[in-house]
């Protein structure tokens, strides 16, 4: 059991250290893109986890624990989603929230579909 917490505590500091490199790479005051890219990836890697989980009855949950909980779990931000859409609905900037909730839900959803079928897929 406290190894399970060590996995994921180790994991979810890689992804939080991951998460604020991008905030620094591609973060803009016009639209936020680092969360939108977090989180698109992250969801891609989610799914290559399951595919691998699926695909192979020998990979370890220890890894899932690592890998989805811990660094995807740190790396992506469902806080700073909702709090950058509330910024973008009180700034009267009410499309463009609008288009980034569309966009975060379609293409993180496409993101873990194809993170599946590339390992699952004969």
């Amino acid at each position: 059991m406290l190894k399970n917490f060590l996995l994921v505590g180790l994991g979810g500091g890689i992804g939080s250290m991951l998460r604020y490199a991008s905030s620094l790479l591609f973060g803009s005051r016009y639209f936020p893109y680092s969360t939108l890219a977090v989180n698109i990836i992250g969801s891609f890697v989610i799914g290559i986890v399951l595919g691998l989980s699926l695909k192979n009855e020998y990979f370890l949950t220890n890894w899932k624990l690592f890998l989805a909980t811990g660094i995807c779990g740190g790396f992506t931000t469902f806080s700073s989603f909702s709090a950058e859409n509330m910024e973008l609905l009180q700034t009267g900037k009410t499309l463009l929230a609008f288009v980034y909730i569309a966009a975060s839900v379609i293409f993180g959803i496409l993101a873990a579909w194809f993170g599946y079928k590339l390992l699952t897929t004969n």
